[in-house]
């Protein structure tokens, strides 16, 4: 390849941080069903690895910046009818609509882990886990064990609300990531270039093929 005609522009912390979430959700995901603390840990590395992107995304270096690739709606509807009619604009960083696509992953995934959290949460453990209120919290002997049982009543309908919520996030955020490894495909071929391996490289084309 020639030196010349390529430029650096996905820093390390983007591709370890892209490349991360791709490991750590397919992990929750395939390991979700059950009671699994490597589900459990994996959510919390998305967690983790998506609050470091947020913070990159303002602090980071020029093309890992939000303010660098969420473009406006004419912008974007531009490189969407340039794209339809085999003639996409260039972009070094992230098209317009790559752009909304990384929000909108970023947005999806904090929603997954927010109500695995919550989930995890009515089952009496993790961050978000509720104490027992006082009457169900005393010595067995003095317990009201009506108050007992709607306790556990509550926690279970809670575990359940949160957990087809997280169900369904879960598999929204599956979507969008199949939505987004077909549109990189699709504009490899549109564009020439290889984006998969730009994610790996950091390197990317300074202008297509002609």
């Amino acid at each position: 390849m020639n030196v010349a005609a390529v430029v650096k522009v996905w820093d390390p912390a983007v591709r370890l941080g892209h490349w991360l979430l791709v490991a750590l959700f397919a992990t929750a995901y395939v390991t979700g069903e059950g009671e699994s603390e490597v589900h459990v840990y994996a959510g919390y590395g998305v967690l983790g690895v998506v609050a470091l992107r947020l913070l990159w995304g303002f602090a980071g270096t020029r093309y890992a910046r939000f303010a660098e690739f969420l473009r406006g709606p004419r912008e974007t509807l531009a490189y969407l009818k340039s794209f339809a009619a085999g003639r996409p604009a260039h972009y070094l960083g992230h098209n317009p609509a790559g752009g909304y696509m990384i929000v909108l992953l970023l947005a999806m995934l904090l929603a997954t882990v927010w109500t695995g959290l919550e989930t995890y949460g009515a089952q009496g453990k993790g961050p978000l886990a509720k104490g027992l209120p006082a009457a169900a919290a005393i010595a067995p002997a003095y317990a009201d064990s009506g108050e007992r049982v709607k306790v556990k009543r509550r926690r279970s309908a809670a575990e359940r609300f949160w957990k087809d919520l997280h169900e369904g996030f879960s598999n929204v955020t599956l979507l969008l990531a199949l939505l987004h490894v077909a549109g990189a495909i699709a504009a490899s071929v549109v564009h020439r270039e290889n984006l998969v391996r730009a994610m790996i490289t950091g390197y990317k084309l300074r202008a297509p093929p002609q």
